[in-house]
């Protein structure tokens, strides 16, 4: 046996190489100079050493390999260096793939971006037939597009059609699903199986080759020019740009691998990969998706803004009180990953139709091949339904997801306390009100946190941690690990009104409401939201949100701050626009099937009499025009949030902003875009929309200070 330090490498009596890919010190395989080096000698001994008579690529770890390291790509300055750096490790994939000898990737866990490539420059996948492997170039999520081959193998094996899909949206795909694709060539249902299996093929296929290399080889489905493909070709730009909106290069420079790659020979093909991957790489988007999606969020998870010295925990048996839309959402996340659940309401029916959530999810999942009947039976049992707070006793996390009240809230928390352990933490979903007001009802300040989740709580990835004044550390060190536990990303904020999210989020639709009270046409404004990169438009979102709720919130906020004897704050034009809307016309959003939209079953379309309320001023202003401001008034506001210290780090800002409201991804979060444009740039920019449309867009002071002094946003020590 001989060992690197990536890999150990035996060969069997029949010549047949066994490569176990095991880095130290990582949790998970990656290409990096380390495993990429000695693997290189090993290819070239495949190629020199007639002892060896095939190979088989396996894993130690879980995973096969999960992909390039990404710390090796961020130090690329250059585009002639990523060029380069995907130049040379196709060499030897490809060397590997023409030695005349047959190479098996002997899939035992998940193998994604250049893990994936390395398999498909084998001459065949044997995979692990386990639902939890998954196979995929998901580089499109960070900006990037495979440069180890993948957008050449790929549509050489399955068609161009289907490797668009792939490719540009990044899926992942169980082993089953690829097999049917013919991206895998067989399954195996242990690790003895698999390795037999992909020993049996080199056997049998002792002078392999890739199919492209064979003589009359043709792409499956047609090549670039057949009729078939040109048809796609002629529309998946559009289709490409009614979700991206023009704003990640990487979709159409992978689009251009794919068209440019399948007229040429495959070699020709693999170097116009490798020049759009360098395009990519030095592009300012993969940049800011790379800093925060990859960066900031692994720092999140690693425990970050978690307070060190406390020990880890889990929680064994959660109550939740409310089996609404929020409650029956938490209790499905929870009972998913093992913990008991206690759901609460005011009454059994109330209760039954929370936990009856979770059966609708799960049945979909049954019918898509995604659970069993034993697995959605075992989740259900551990939800328990209820009107009595006795059966909280033994709990040791209780979650409030009731109604905006400040009242019904005290009484929840009194009742809960009664019953519940004095260790247990208490927290509350609130989306606005003050934890520290909420707080006053508990006889244990020191355990009560905010918990605030997104809707809808299965899909949505975010938790914002609420930190009251009397929070103890322990708390919110028992609270960040719930998240984690829960599958969920956690950002830790201050107590303030509003807290970070809400407080951001609204400044983008108060924006998208205030231009359609200046005249601004609202299908111009809609575009514009799109076009920023927001998930959705403006106008769109207050709809989902509804208007009547934020009558009632700038009620409730109006009282609570007249009864603290503190200022009010300068009111905000786009709320005139929900008063008329919602108030006057009476349209409070899509649950009533009207507000800015009228609805009709899934259906929907701007309420025509818009354009009567607020007509249209003959001089529109351009969608850039429309578009910094929505992204100005956001990131502003997310510079002022951290300024004031309710955001405690950058990471949370810029994550909290992707995840929470779906601040545009490809310009890397709310500080990200500050970065990016340049303190100097912004500054200015923003004082020339505080002259146009009011003092809401004065810069904060932060970023002020910045533009004079220099200096960007960014965690000590990231």
């Amino acid at each position: 046996m001989t060992q690197s330090q990536a890999f150990t490498f035996d060969i069997d009596a029949d010549g047949i190489g066994l490569v176990t890919i095991d880095m130290p010190g990582r949790a998970m395989n990656v290409l990096n100079p380390t495993l990429v080096e000695p693997f290189a000698a090993l290819v070239q001994q495949l190629e020199t050493d007639a002892a060896l008579k095939g190979l088989v690529i396996t894993s130690g770890k879980p995973t096969f390999i999960v992909g390039a390291d990404i710390d090796q790509l961020t130090q690329i300055t250059s585009a002639e260096e990523a060029f380069k750096l995907c130049e040379d490790l196709k060499s030897m994939l490809r060397r590997m793939e023409k030695c005349g000898k047959p190479v098996v990737a002997a899939l035992n866990g998940t193998a994604l971006g250049g893990g994936l490539e390395l398999a498909l420059a084998c001459h065949a996948r044997i995979a692990l037939d386990d639902p939890k492997l998954k196979l995929g170039l998901p580089e499109v999520k960070l900006g990037l597009l495979p440069g180890g081959g993948g957008t050449q193998r790929l549509p050489r094996m399955i068609g161009i059609q289907k490797s668009f899909e792939l490719i540009t949206q990044g899926k992942e795909l169980t082993a089953a699903k690829a097999k049917e694709m013919g991206l895998v060539t067989d399954l195996a249902s242990s690790r003895d199986e698999l390795l037999a299996k992909a020993r049996a093929w080199c056997a049998a296929n002792p002078k392999a080759s890739q199919p492209w290399d064979n003589k009359g080889f043709r792409i499956p489905g047609g090549d670039s020019k057949s009729p078939a493909v040109v048809q796609v070709l002629a529309i998946a730009p559009s289709m490409a740009n009614a979700k991206a909106h023009g704003n990640y290069p990487a979709i159409t420079h992978i689009m251009s691998c794919l068209f440019e790659g399948c007229l040429l020979d495959f070699d020709a093909g693999s170097q116009v990969e490798s020049r759009y991957f360098a395009a990519c790489v030095v592009s300012q988007t993969s940049k800011n998706m790379i800093g925060t999606l990859w960066h900031q969020l692994n720092a999140i998870k690693k425990g970050q803004s978690r307070p060190k010295g406390v020990a880890e925990s889990k929680v064994k048996k959660v109550g939740i009180l409310g089996a609404g839309m929020m409650g029956a959402g938490i209790a499905y996340v929870s009972a998913k990953v093992g913990i008991d659940v206690v759901l609460l309401d005011t009454t059994q029916d109330n209760a039954d139709k929370g936990k009856a959530y979770s059966q609708g999810l799960l049945d979909k999942a049954m019918a898509r091949g995604r659970s069993t009947p034993d697995k959605r039976d075992a989740l259900l049992a551990r939800i328990k339904t209820t009107t009595s707070y006795d059966d909280l006793a033994g709990c040791d996390l209780v979650i409030e997801a009731v109604f905006e009240d400040r009242a019904i809230k005290a009484v929840c928390t009194q009742k809960a306390e009664a019953v519940i352990p004095a260790s247990a933490v208490y927290a509350s979903n609130t989306s606005t009100l003050p934890i520290t007001g909420l707080a006053t009802a508990s006889a244990r300040p020191q355990n009560f946190i905010g918990l605030h989740f997104f809707s809808p709580v299965d899909k949505m990835p975010l938790v914002e941690i609420i930190v009251g004044k009397e929070t103890s550390d322990e708390t919110l060190a028992r609270g960040f690990d719930y998240v984690l536990q829960i599958g969920k990303t956690p950002i830790v904020v201050n107590d303030k009104r509003g807290f970070y999210t809400s407080r951001v989020f609204t400044t983008y639709i108060m924006e998208g409401m205030a231009m359609l009270g200046e005249g601004v046409h609202p299908r111009s404004i809609e575009v514009a939201g799109m076009k920023a990169g927001m998930p959705m438009p403006p106008l769109a979102l207050q709809d989902e949100v509804s208007l009547s709720l934020s009558l009632y919130i700038a009620e409730t906020t109006k009282k609570d701050l007249i009864a603290e004897g503190g200022p009010l704050p300068a009111v905000h034009p786009g709320f005139a626009v929900v008063q008329k809307i919602g108030g006057e016309h009476e349209r409070i959003g899509k649950k009533a099937s009207k507000g800015f939209y009228d609805y009709n079953g899934k259906e929907k379309s701007l309420w025509p009499g818009l354009l009567e309320v607020y007509p249209p001023v003959a001089d529109q202003p351009s969608q850039q025009e429309l578009v910094d401001r929505m992204l100005y008034a956001q990131a502003n506001e997310a510079a002022r949030c951290y300024e004031e210290k309710v955001v405690r780090s950058v990471a949370d800002t810029n994550i909290g902003s992707i995840f929470g409201w779906g601040f545009a991804p490809n310009q890397g979060g709310a500080l990200q875009f500050i970065n990016a444009v340049g303190a100097k740039q912004f500054v200015e920019r923003a004082r020339e929309l505080a002259a146009k449309y009011g003092p809401r867009f004065e810069p904060a002071a932060i970023v002020v200070k910045q533009a004079q002094e220099g200096g960007r946003f960014e965690d000590v020590g990231a």
